[in-house]
């Protein structure tokens, strides 16, 4: 497996960049840092067979795929399995723990539905918030709707650092450089989620 993964990240195109964003988004320790920038960088080369607005959009189908697995053997599975797999082996191989489980439960009680969307944003939390929308049976419509937000945007930064780093450092240069900077833009972006969620509860309120 992690020999075929390998060949994905060796080939990236639109089959392996969907691919690879489904295994992120579920219990796999695949970073999208890993996936997107390099898939825009490439885009953005001249002559590329990538285009950078389809990179973004197949990115964020794997994203939702991945959720779409998590939260469902969550909301079927229940509590007691999920937390049995957080604390087996492979759960451990997947860098999964019953802490980090805990964690992201509580960060989806304190924030509520709209979790699913700025847990997307928030590293250690982005590809296992949709457990506890499965355990809470979260409508599946509002899921899938905060989910592909979330996705999107956090998609949408990451390529837009792959695309506009072609011309300016070496490929080997960068994950270094994405992973610096990337993690400043998803804390901006969740201080931005967190405005406009405040804004629209203070309008509703209001009304």
């Amino acid at each position: 497996m992690s020999s075929f993964i390998a060949w994905c990240f060796d080939h990236l195109n639109y089959w392996t960049i969907t691919f690879l964003m489904t295994l992120e988004s579920t219990v796999i320790p695949i970073p999208s840092e890993l996936v997107v920038p390099p898939a825009a960088y490439r885009a953005a080369a001249d002559g590329s067979n990538l285009n950078v607005v389809l990179v973004v959009l197949c990115a964020t189908l794997g994203a939702n795929l991945g959720a779409l697995i998590n939260y469902t053997a969550a909301r079927y599975l229940g509590r007691p399995i999920v937390y049995a797999f957080a604390n087996s082996t492979f759960g451990h191989l997947c860098l999964l723990n019953e802490q980090k489980v805990q964690h992201t439960e509580q960060y989806f009680t304190d924030h509520g539905a709209v979790a699913t969307l700025i847990g997307r944003l928030v590293p250690g939390i982005r590809h296992l918030i949709s457990i506890p929308a499965g355990l809470a049976k979260m409508r599946l419509s509002h899921f899938i709707l905060y989910t592909t937000i979330g996705a999107g945007l956090w998609n949408i930064i990451l390529a837009a650092m792959g695309y506009a780093l072609q011309s300016v450092i070496p490929e080997d240069q960068l994950l270094d450089t994405v992973t610096r900077y990337s993690h400043q833009f998803g804390y901006a972006m969740i201080a931005l989620a967190l405005v406009v969620v405040a804004y629209l509860i203070y309008k509703a309120r209001k009304k």
